[in-house]
C-alpha cells in the first residue's frame, strides 16, 4: 500500500571531517556522516555516509573567505558512486558561479555502506535482505541528504537551516523530484539534466517507450556499420557454439550472446556507437583469427558491462518507477512483446538488435557477483508494498526555481515522459535539444551554459 512520504528527519551525525588541496585549485572536504538506515525508526541499523565537497582555496596567506552556498551533485544511477569533484568537467564552470559544491555517495554506493552480495547476506535472511533493498530508492535517498544538510548548517558558519541547491543527472533527476515533492523547504532551486522522472506507478509503459528509442538507436548504429549485422551474428553464434555460457569472463560470468547484446547500453551516449563498434570489430577480429576472444577483449566487454559492479542498480532499476505495485520483471514482459528484440533473428537476415538499460531476470544466471542475489532481487521484483515517490499535488504548487534539460533521443528517460513531468511541475523551465545525448552534462559544456542562461535570464 503506497504511503505518504513525509517523515520528520533529524540531522545526521557527523564522524569525520579532513580537508586537503588538488590541483586545479580546488580545496576538497571529505565528510563521513552516520544516518538511521530507516528515518521512521532512528533505532535502525545506522549507515555511514560519505561525500566530498569542494570550493576554492583562500590565495596562500590569506584566510579561508566566507562560506558560499552549497550546490548538491546527485549523479546517475540506481547505485553509482560519486567520482571525485576535479574529475568533472563542470566543477570549475560551478565554483565560478559562486557556490560549494558537495558530491554525494549515495546511501549503498562507493564509501555510503556500499552494498554487494556479501555485504548484503550479513544483514540477515533473504526476507530480511529483501527489506533492506527497499530502503535504497530516492525517497530514502532524499531523507539522507535533509540529515546531511541540517547536520552542515548547524556546525558551519551558516544560517540554521540554510536552503541549498541541487544539480542531478538522470537517476539524480528522479532524486530531485521526490525532493520537491516531499521537501521542498530545503530547496533553494533545482537544476535536472536528462532526469525529469517518469510520474508513473509501474515500469511497463516506462519500456515500451524505451525500447523504441533503443530499436532507433540501433538503426543508427547499423547504418554507420553496416558490417557489424554479421559480425555480430557471428560473435553471438561463436558465443553458443560449445553450449551458451562456455565462454567466460576474466571475472568469472559467462558471456553468454544475450549478455553480449547489453553492451547497447552505450548506445544513448556520446561516443557510445564508436565504442560499441570497437568492441565488436576486436571480438569479431579475434574469433576469426585465433579462434576465440582474447583476455583483454573479454576484459574490456566485462569493464564495459559493469552489472556486478552495481547491484542495486540490477536489483531496484524498476523498482524506482513503483508505488504500490510490483515491478515483475517488466523490460522482460515488454521485450518478449516485440519480435524485432527477438534472438531468433541470428538465423534471419535482419540485424540482432541490441538491448537498453533494460535489466532481464537471467542476467542474474549469467552474472556471478548478480546470481549471488538472484532469490532476493525475484522477493524485490515480486514486492507490491512500494511507498510513494512523489507528490503531484506538491508538485503543482511548487515555489522552487526548476531548470531542467531534456534530449529528444535520450535512451533512458523518455523525452514525452520528461515534457509531461516539466508540466506537471509549476515553474519548471525546460530546454531540450535533439543535439545531445543522455550524458551531455559529462561531454557538451553548453548544456550547463544553457540552464544557467534560463535562470539568470528571461525568456520571451
Amino acid at each position: 500500500m503506497a504511503s505518504s512520504q513525509r517523515i520528520p528527519v533529524k540531522p545526521a551525525e557527523i564522524i569525520e571531517q579532513r580537508s586537503y588541496q588538488v590541483p586545479g585549485k580546488l580545496l576538497i572536504t571529505e565528510h563521513h556522516f552516520s544516518i538511521p538506515s530507516s528515518h521512521s525508526d532512528p533505532t535502525s541499523t545506522p549507515l555511514r555516509i560519505f561525500a566530498r565537497s569542494a570550493r576554492r582555496p583562500a590565495p596562500p596567506g590569506f584566510p579561508l573567505g566566507p562560506t558560499l552556498p552549497y550546490l548538491v551533485y546527485l549523479n546517475g544511477g540506481p547505485g553509482h558512486a560519486c567520482h571525485p569533484p576535479q574529475s568533472y568537467p563542470f566543477t570549475p564552470t560551478l565554483l565560478d558561479k559562486g557556490y560549494t559544491l558537495l558530491f554525494l555517495d549515495q546511501r549503498g554506493t562507493g564509501l555510503s555502506t556500499p552494498i554487494s552480495a556479501s555485504t548484503l547476506a550479513q544483514r540477515g535472511d533473504m526476507d530480511v535482505q529483501a527489506r533492506h533493498l527497499k530502503l535504497y530508492r530516492a525517497d530514502n535517498i532524499v531523507r539522507d541528504l535533509e540529515a546531511i544538510r541540517l547536520a552542515l548548517t548547524a556546525t558551519e558558519q551558516r544560517p540554521a537551516g540554510e536552503k541549498w541547491s541541487i544539480f542531478g543527472q538522470s537517476f539524480g533527476g528522479f532524486i530531485s523530484v521526490s525532493y520537491l515533492s516531499f521537501y521542498p523547504e530545503g530547496l533553494r532551486e533545482s537544476f535536472i539534466f536528462g532526469g525529469l522522472m517518469p510520474l508513473v506507478r509501474e515500469p511497463g509503459e516506462v519500456y515500451r517507450r524505451l525500447f523504441r528509442v533503443v530499436e532507433r538507436r540501433n538503426e543508427v548504429y547499423y547504418a554507420k556499420f553496416p558490417e557489424d549485422v554479421g559480425r555480430v551474428k557471428s560473435i553471438v553464434r561463436f558465443l553458443g557454439r560449445w553450449g551458451d555460457g562456455k565462454v567466460r569472463l576474466p571475472g568469472g560470468g559467462a558471456l553468454t550472446g544475450r549478455l553480449f547484446l547489453t553492451l547497447g547500453i552505450g548506445l544513448g551516449f556520446h561516443g557510445g556507437v564508436d565504442l560499441v563498434h570497437n568492441i565488436v570489430l576486436k571480438a569479431s577480429t579475434e574469433i576469426e583469427m585465433f579462434g576465440h576472444i582474447t583476455r583483454g577483449t573479454l576484459n574490456s566487454i566485462e569493464s564495459f558491462l559493469g552489472w556486478d559492479n552495481a547491484p542495486i542498480y540490477s536489483v531496484l532499476h524498476e523498482p524506482i518507477y513503483t508505488v504500490g505495485k510490483k515491478a515483475g520483471w517488466a523490460a522482460q514482459k515488454v521485450r518478449e512483446e516485440l519480435p524485432q528484440f527477438a534472438m531468433e533473428r541470428l538465423d534471419s537476415i535482419e540485424p540482432l538488435l541490441f538491448t537498453g538499460e533494460m535489466i532481464f531476470p537471467w542476467m542474474f544466471d549469467d552474472c556471478p557477483e548478480l546470481s549471488k542475489m538472484k532469490d532476493v532481487a525475484e522477493k524485490v521484483a515480486q514486492d507490491e508494498d512500494w511507498p510513494e515517490l512523489y507528490d503531484l499535488e506538491q508538485l503543482k504548487k511548487n515555489e522552487v526555481p526548476v531548470y531542467a534539460a531534456a534530449y529528444t533521443e535520450d535512451m533512458y528517460v523518455d523525452f514525452d515522459f520528461s515534457k509531461e513531468t516539466a508540466a506537471a511541475i509549476k515553474g519548471c523551465k525546460m530546454f531540450s535539444t535533439n543535439v545531445m545525448y543522455h550524458n551531455a552534462i559529462r561531454e557538451k559544456k553548453e548544456v550547463v551554459d544553457q540552464l544557467f542562461l534560463m535562470r539568470e535570464d528571461v525568456i520571451d
